[in-house]
């Protein structure tokens, strides 16, 4: 709030004054009164310019002073990684797979939909002679994985994994022993047509004895409007489901992620999906080629808690969710 300010006006005293002998000094010269109006804008102009000099002082005190929220320093893409993904287990699982089927090891791995590459980063690191091919029609999450995945790789290994900025339907890059499509990335496929020239791509770009990995997830509760937390190393995981059409399986999902000091980064991803079902997608694999799908299902504890194991399977009940690897092979 301004303050009003009174003016003060020295008074001058006229008078004579004598220094000995002589004449007496003159008295001043008497000051011409400035117009009222005019004091009055000169005054007001002064006093808007000091009030508006005072709130910038106290609004540069609160932005300096005020500590930022954990909200506000996050990173999502470290937070994704930390939370969602698990690539040395999904290497594993590509690598004893692979050996299993065909007697050799898998070399070359192309992760389709990569984002910040973390999974290739970890191929490439699992073993010297492995190189990979990361593609993502997006360059920021692959100018971040550029600058954290891969220049944390030892020296020399980024020289065996290539980065494409590209749409994964032009097939760029060469063959590879393993194709991986992961987290459900696929599914911004909507129409069966999409879906199956993205299916005939996967198949094209493998090697003759080559290997595609992908996952879905499914069971009662994915078809509902539901949010779900998981608590991670200093923060908070939050996975919504936020919509559902039983006409045309199309779903919108988001992940958000909390912090102890009540912040939230709101809608850190959001996801427009198709969600497809497993015959769906094993129909559109043997249609483009594929010799063989296995669908690999997690297998649970006696508390009915997922072991990380997954082992292949024709049969099972359906459960309140459920998340599985599909596995296409040439």
């Amino acid at each position: 709030m301004a303050r009003n300010e009174k003016r003060k006006r020295a008074l001058e005293t006229k008078g004579e004054s004598a220094k000995g002998k002589g004449k007496p000094k003159p008295p001043k010269p008497k000051k011409k009164d400035k117009p009222a109006a005019e004091d009055a804008r000169k005054s007001s102009q002064k006093n808007t310019a000091k009030a508006s000099r005072k709130k910038e002082r106290k609004r540069a005190a609160r932005t300096s002073t005020k500590p930022q929220s954990e909200a506000e320093k996050a990173d999502r893409y470290d937070l994704y990684q930390q939370s969602v993904q698990t690539p040395q287990a999904d290497v594993e699982f590509f690598a004893a797979t692979f050996e299993g089927r065909r007697g050799r090891k898998a070399l070359s791995l192309r992760e389709d939909f990569c984002g910040t590459a973390y999974l290739s980063a970890t191929w490439i690191e699992s073993a010297e002679d492995r190189v990979a091919i990361g593609v993502d029609i997006d360059r920021e999450p692959l100018a971040w994985g550029e600058a954290h995945n891969v220049k944390a790789l030892p020296d020399g290994y980024a020289s065996r994994l290539t980065l494409l900025q590209a749409n994964v339907l032009e097939g760029s890059g060469n063959g590879t022993d393993v194709t991986c499509a992961m987290n459900f990335s696929y599914c911004v496929f909507k129409t069966r047509a999409e879906l199956k020239r993205y299916f005939e791509v996967v198949y094209a770009k493998l090697a003759p004895d080559g290997m595609f990995f992908t996952e879905l997830y499914g069971g009662l509760e994915a078809v509902v409007e539901l949010e779900e937390s998981r608590d991670c190393e200093s923060f908070t995981y939050v996975w919504e489901q936020a919509q559902y059409n039983p006409i045309d399986h199309a779903t919108t999902c988001y992940i958000h992620f909390e912090f102890e000091d009540g912040s939230r980064v709101d809608r850190a991803f959001s996801y427009d999906w198709r969600l497809w079902t497993i015959p769906e997608i094993r129909d559109l694999l043997a249609e483009v080629g594929f010799s063989d799908t296995k669908v690999y299902w997690e297998t649970t504890d006696e508390d009915g808690d997922g072991t990380g194991e997954f082992v292949p399977t024709e049969r099972e009940e359906n459960q309140e969710s459920w998340l599985v690897y599909i596995v296409a092979a040439k």
